[in-house]
């Protein structure tokens, strides 16, 4: 059963990590889903690793006792010409985070979330929001950590936290 790992800031070279766990992102439900070339090909989904990392983008990554990648969380800020799924305003950074499956339930996207949202109030954030697709799981983990539905959409609501 997983349980040491830590979390480190994440780096220009972990660009294709974050590229894994967009995949396992949206590919959250049991038995995978859509092929990682035909995600990351997909600009809905390469628009929040392509060109990790600019000077608005921030995050973290976990790593396990092998100092092996495990799961991040990471913010980007998205025109509202390109708007992200979980699209607020000009000004609020998105969040994306993915876990490998097997260290979910063990605390790790808790301890990224945390991290990030600490990291995003004190570079003046005033807000941080998130797409989710209706039945996620991670949806109660959201919410235990004060995000809230703002925008509800076709199969996937848009999460706000205020951060000050």
């Amino acid at each position: 059963m997983p349980t040491a790992f830590r979390i480190r800031p994440a780096t220009q070279a972990d660009g294709a990590f974050l590229g894994d766990m967009v995949v396992e992102a949206a590919n959250w439900r049991p038995g995978g889903g859509r092929p990682k070339h035909e995600l990351i090909a997909d600009s809905e989904h390469s628009r929040y690793v392509s060109g990790w990392m600019r000077p608005s983008d921030a995050g973290f990554i976990a790593e396990d006792a092998n100092e092996q990648p495990i799961g991040a969380a990471w913010y980007r800020m998205l025109p509202r010409t390109h708007p992200g799924f979980g699209y607020v305003g000009t000004g609020v950074p998105e969040l994306i985070i993915g876990v490998r499956p097997i260290w979910r339930a063990h605390g790790v996207g808790r301890a990224l979330l945390q991290r990030l949202c600490e990291h995003a109030r004190s570079q003046g954030y005033a807000r941080l929001s998130l797409s989710v697709e209706r039945g996620n799981f991670a949806t109660t983990l959201y919410r235990s950590e004060g995000f809230a539905v703002t925008e509800p959409g076709h199969g996937r609501d848009t999460m706000v936290k205020l951060l000050r």
